[in-house]
């Protein structure tokens, strides 16, 4: 069946082994978009907590007005923690940078997100493919 060598896995303790991965999708609030050098700017800011707390982006898009990613999160951390933390830090982060911006009670994101474990290979050309059909629907 499907096998992979020890080395594929990460491993953070004394005999454990782990590949959890995670497609999570969020938006800001009001589902605002966001171009250009904003779109850079927050791309920038979550590859750069995600590299903080040591997860790795296997992939990501900054669509118009929402985020996929699929991340590796480790299991000694929950995602809603983790996700606690990358909204949190970055909305912070993107006050600062962009203080023009007009936050309703100085929150960027939008409350909640989505999240599922499934199979990556299908879930990293569904994130590679989301711009286009974001077009297409637009142009309904």
């Amino acid at each position: 069946m499907f096998q992979r060598s020890w080395r594929h896995y990460r491993c953070t303790l004394a005999h454990t082994q782990w590949n959890c991965k995670y497609h999570i999708v969020f938006a800001p609030k009001y589902h605002r978009k966001f171009y250009c050098e904003k779109r850079k700017a927050i791309g920038n800011i979550l590859r750069k907590l995600c590299e903080w707390k040591g997860m790795k982006i296997v992939v990501a898009k900054c669509c118009v007005d929402h985020i996929h990613m699929l991340l590796e999160i480790p299991p000694k951390m929950s995602v809603s923690s983790f996700m606690g933390y990358l909204k949190g830090k970055s909305n912070l982060m993107l006050y600062e940078q962009f203080g023009e911006l007009n936050f309703k009670y100085s929150e960027f994101w939008s409350h909640g997100y989505y999240v599922n474990m499934v199979d990556t290979a299908k879930i990293q050309e569904y994130i590679k493919h989301q711009p286009e059909e974001d077009k297409m629907g637009e142009q309904l």
